[in-house]
């Protein structure tokens, strides 16, 4: 592009100012463009914002038309820190109380005290074997199919050693080593809890030559102290119940009791449907639609005080958004004794917005059945389905990959590829009339710069011979 460094030079012509106020009109229709950018940019935020509470008024809605809202208890212990209970979706509602008589305990064993402490024990072989003592502590029968490990002594192997050994076993038990005035111990200790998970540590053979006695590596079983292993014991209403765990399972269809302690006393377990699960979905559920008007209200709405228009003002999207949301509410539903939201004391106020009567609510949720078909039954018809249903339905269709708001998405960023490129478009041809600006008015410059010489010439002259006649 043509540039002028020193304009008007030779003529006193500002050519720089020129050019710039004539390319200043070219590019005019630039701003426009640009403005009509930033509103479609805007728009485009504007729609992920509606579209991010309508996900969330998507999620409401299903939970609202879950199976799982209406089925929800709570279990409530008269003591927790003896007895805790938790009970699945849809268990019964009863109550019985529990007496904990025992808590489950793992299998440990200590052997006798070791000297010198960090010394070799002697080489041999020492197995591990899982099972159960029937008969405490006279009889040990092994687990059904093996479960047993070899651990390999070498001469030097320390009391650590052998820890280490067994523990990279994967025997079933964990091995760690006391040392205390009196010398080293290898402490066994079960990995799980219950009688079923016990184990028996015998000498296969021994370098001495003796695996009875209490020398050499024999040491480690020859004395050694055992507390046995224990199930969990409880009285469900006299009635003994046992388990490796203290956590006690389906005993009571549908519900885990979990024994925490030892107690004499019984403690009373109530299991009973937990209605705030299903408020608390329907406060949600307002919450996220009020959320959704409101946004669409304010981005569509008409100041006529101030003449000022929202974004979307006009706009059918928004609008049929808003309608279709509306339909929805005053659509009826078949085979519930209440036809629509405002049945069970949710009500539309001017402007939109859902508001809720409590104490009609609560008697709606008192009658679960009824609640629940107004809310979810599926009748096969869209039109007379559960309202939660409809909603759920229409947010999901509106979130699709297809659906409006990717279609609207896509609308916007295509007006925005064009906005783009007739920016492009006008750059260049301002671009070209600079440049063809330029070259003129530099050929002007010239040319007025050469008539001013010229005329300065023909003055001199004229001036000269005005002397010479005088």
């Amino acid at each position: 592009m043509a540039t002028i460094s020193s304009p008007g030079i030779g003529s006193g012509l500002d050519v720089k100012s020129i050019v710039a106020q004539l390319v200043a009109l070219e590019k005019e229709p630039l701003t426009k463009l640009q403005v009509e950018a930033a509103t479609v940019q805007t728009r485009v935020s504007v729609y992920g914002q509606i579209k991010s509470l309508v996900s969330t008024l998507s999620d409401a809605a299903s939970r609202l038309s879950s199976l799982t809202t209406f089925n929800s208890v709570k279990t409530t212990s008269s003591n927790t820190s003896t007895v805790s209970a938790t009970a699945i979706g849809g268990t019964s509602a009863n109550s019985f109380s529990v007496t904990v008589q025992n808590l489950a305990k793992a299998q440990a064993t200590a052997s006798g005290a070791l000297l010198p402490v960090g010394g070799a024990l002697g080489a041999g072989t020492l197995r591990l074997q899982l099972g159960q003592w029937t008969i405490v502590p006279s009889s040990f029968t092994p687990q059904s199919g093996g479960g047993s490990v070899d651990i390999d002594v070498s001469a030097t192997d320390t009391v650590t050693d052998v820890a280490s050994k067994i523990n990279g076993s994967n025997a079933g038990v964990t091995a760690t080593v006391l040392t205390d005035a009196s010398g080293e111990r290898l402490l066994l200790r079960s990995k799980t809890t219950g009688v079923e998970a016990g184990f028996e540590l015998s000498i296969v053979n021994d370098a001495d030559g003796n695996a009875a006695d209490a020398a050499g590596l024999s040491r480690l079983v020859s004395g050694a102290s055992i507390q046995y292993a224990e199930n969990a014991q409880m009285l469900i209403n006299t009635v003994p119940v046992s388990s490796a765990t203290n956590k006690f399972e389906n005993v009571v269809s549908g519900v885990t009791l979990t024994a925490n302690a030892v107690s004499t006393d019984p403690v009373e377990i109530n299991v009973e449907p937990d209605k705030s699960v299903l408020s608390n979905a329907i406060n949600d559920f307002v919450a996220a639609y009020n959320a959704v008007n409101q946004a669409v209200n304010e981005q569509t709405k008409y100041d006529p005080a101030s003449k000022s228009a929202g974004l979307l003002q006009g706009d059918s999207t928004a609008i049929g958004l808003q309608n279709a949301l509306r339909g929805i509410l005053q659509s009826s539903t078949s085979g519930s004794v209440y036809q629509r939201f405002n049945d069970i004391g949710i009500s539309q106020q001017l402007g939109g917005d859902l508001a809720i009567d409590s104490t009609k609510l609560e008697a709606a949720i008192n009658n679960g059945d009824e609640l629940k078909n107004l809310l979810r039954i599926d009748n096969g018809d869209p039109m007379t389905n559960g309202v939660a249903n409809k909603f759920a339905a229409f947010a999901k269709g509106l979130l699709n990959t297809d659906g409006m708001f990717s279609s609207k998405d896509a609308s916007l960023k295509r007006s925005l590829d064009l906005n783009s490129a007739e920016q492009t478009r006008l750059n260049e041809k301002v671009a070209r009339v600079e440049a063809q600006l330029n070259r003129r008015y530099s050929a002007l410059d010239v040319q007025l710069s050469s008539l001013n010489a010229l005329n300065s010439y023909i003055t001199q002259q004229v001036a000269q011979w005005n002397k010479t006649t005088n």
